[in-house]
């Protein structure tokens, strides 16, 4: 993975958060729960190495600075999409999650990225 394919994937990723693009959580409720559960209200991280999914053949944006840009106003539109009280949005894995489990998930998704490009100190 590339800087510019990472941070696009980001994008994407947050576009599921925002309103911008959704999709259904395919598991059965007490899955996806218990995964959240594992997964955002512990201290586990992503693993290395993982891939859950193909990178596109082309970027969407024509250079790095372009797609960080997008990712910002993408990062504004996620915070002012949970300013209506009890929205939530589903996780393809975890299910249905608030404002409060999104900024645990992103946090750790984002480290898990930054990480690999060693932009984090200590990590």
């Amino acid at each position: 993975m590339k800087a510019q394919q990472m941070v696009e994937h980001l994008i994407t990723n947050v576009q599921y958060t925002n309103g911008r693009l959704t999709f259904t959580c395919g598991l059965p409720p007490e899955e996806a729960n218990r995964s959240k559960q594992l997964m955002v209200y512990t201290n586990a991280q992503m693993p290395r190495g993982i891939v859950l999914e193909d990178l596109p053949a082309s970027y969407a944006y024509p250079c790095l600075q372009a797609a960080i840009e997008q990712l910002m106003q993408e990062l504004d539109t996620f915070d002012h999409h949970f300013e209506t009280p009890g929205i939530t949005e589903d996780h393809l894995g975890f299910g249905s999650m608030n404002y409060h489990e999104w900024l645990i998930w992103h946090s750790k998704h984002f480290t898990h990225h930054f990480n690999q490009f060693g932009l984090l100190k200590g990590e």
